[in-house]
């Protein structure tokens, strides 16, 4: 068997390089919208969104207390949960993003805890009551995106029906960077935190802590992880998100964007870890759809949500077969 310093440290390993990659799988939350409108470039869109990620992912630990609290009992993990489900959240990531599919990291690493915890001590070290409200707010949260998106796409239409398009146009180029910024900023917050969560899970099991409290260097590790990766960019899944499932005017990506980051920061507040991509993607669509239902590529959309249904099942199956694996050799 391992030595549990040394699988502690391959936890910490693995949870930064969860959180930067999910930083470059998710720089299309952020970003995708501004840059496809042509109100920031790339690389101005790609540093607004590192900085204001970090900065995000340092105001707050409420999702994070969640994450590593309010899933699975704490007492009943082991090293080796923690790194079977890393390395399929890890795995599922990489295979979406070579595809150019916006999927939940979110769900990916929330279903690969549970599928590794099953492979531990079995399904009664699962907390009911926390895996409820997570999955639905996971599941309800791009309906709240998707309604919102649209009743905001349709005022901002109604109150701005006299203002001559190059207005339009001028006011919400400048609004647009505010919008992309307060989304950067909400999707370092939520998403940063449920690494920071996972990583105070591994040291509340290693030291046999009774309160689960984040440390500082996690938080700011997991903040610097977020940015670096975000910076990589994320440019697959940008065009998926920001040219193929709709076409975007600068008022469609500010609708977007402030919608998306207003439901983030709201779950955030509140200790609840919501898929960000999920958030994003739906308010798109309602903002798509608020001008005609054709505007919106719904087969490009069919394809998210099918990625979106297949990673809960697919993470949590494969998270336990490598639980599984690593137990046989240790």
């Amino acid at each position: 068997m391992p030595d549990t310093f040394f699988l502690l440290i391959c936890v910490i390993v693995l949870a930064t390089a969860f959180d930067f990659i999910n930083g470059f799988h998710d720089t299309a939350n952020a970003i995708a919208t501004s840059v496809s409108t042509r109100v920031l470039s790339p690389r101005a869109a790609v540093v607004m969104a590192a900085v204001l990620n970090m900065v995000g992912a340092l105001s707050g630990t409420a999702v994070a207390k969640t994450v590593g609290s309010g899933l699975i009992e704490t007492a009943s993990v082991t090293q080796i949960t923690v790194i079977s489900a890393l390395l399929a959240a890890i795995i599922w990531d990489i295979i979406t993003w070579y595809f150019g599919l916006p999927t939940s990291s979110s769900h990916a690493i929330l279903s690969s805890l549970v599928g590794a915890a099953i492979a531990t001590a079995g399904t009664e070290v699962i907390i009911q009551k926390g895996v409820y409200k997570i999955f639905l707010g996971l599941i309800f949260s791009p309906l709240v995106g998707l309604a919102l998106g649209f009743l905001l796409m349709l005022f901002l239409v109604w109150a701005f029906r006299r203002s001559a398009p190059s207005l339009v146009t001028r006011v919400f180029n400048r609004l647009q960077i505010v919008s992309a910024a307060y989304m950067a900023f909400s999707h370092g917050n939520n998403d940063a935190q449920k690494t920071m969560g996972i990583i105070t899970m591994a040291l509340v099991s290693y030291y046999g802590l009774s309160d689960f409290h984040v440390p500082f260097w996690v938080i700011v590790l997991c903040a610097v992880a977020m940015a670096l990766g975000t910076a990589a960019g994320g440019w697959r899944i940008i065009k998926t998100l920001g040219v193929r499932l709709v076409h975007l005017k600068p008022i469609n990506g500010f609708a977007a964007e402030a919608s998306a980051a207003t439901v983030i920061e709201v779950a955030s507040s509140i200790g609840l870890p919501l898929s960000t991509t999920h958030i994003i993607s739906s308010t798109i669509m309602g903002v798509g759809a608020s001008k005609r239902l054709s505007a919106v590529r719904w087969g490009v959309g069919g394809n998210i949500i099918m990625a979106w249904v297949l990673t809960l099942p697919m993470c949590g199956v494969l998270a336990w077969a490598i639980c599984k694996a690593i137990q046989l050799f240790v």
